[in-house]
């Protein structure tokens, strides 16, 4: 492997474990502050409720249990397929560590309670989390690496 590749993988193991930290310890924070349902207004339209859920990201696909974690690790997998064929190509390393440390995140929730923490609070939105901002983000920069390569190859 040469430098640029070892270096683009510690970068990305860096930034997911950064993801997981952060957002494993704002669950943590809004858990110990808020009951189940309660609301706490932030700024305009935001708000903090805390709320659980057993789907994949935004509460999509209810009750989906084990075959949500399977579908995690295959996302999991899948980027890090992707990554592996070129882990030099430009902001693949910022991709991956973000949708690896938001899938990790949720997958810690799903192991530990068999839910997903959520709390963050738009109306006409479902809850969500740190993690699935992070997924969220990660694919968009990953689609957008993609597309650009074929505008400019």
């Amino acid at each position: 492997m040469s430098g640029g590749a070892t270096r683009a993988w510690a970068l990305a193991a860096a930034l997911c474990l950064l993801v997981v930290a952060l957002d494993q310890g704002v669950k943590a924070l809004v858990e110990s502050n808020l009951t189940a349902g309660e609301s706490v207004g932030l700024i305009g339209p935001l708000d903090l409720t805390l709320s659980h859920n057993q789907g994949a990201a935004f509460g999509l696909a209810g009750g989906g249990g084990a075959g949500l974690v399977l579908l995690a690790v295959a996302a999991l997998v899948l980027v890090g397929f992707l990554f592996a064929r070129d882990p030099a190509r430009p902001w693949m390393w910022v991709a991956v560590g973000l949708v690896g440390g938001g899938a990790l995140g949720n997958l810690i929730d799903r192991a530990l309670a068999g839910e997903v923490t959520d709390f963050i609070d738009f109306p006409h939105w479902p809850p969500f989390n740190l993690a699935d901002v992070a997924i969220v983000a990660g694919v968009v920069l990953l689609a957008a690496t993609y597309l650009r390569e074929g505008e400019t190859g």
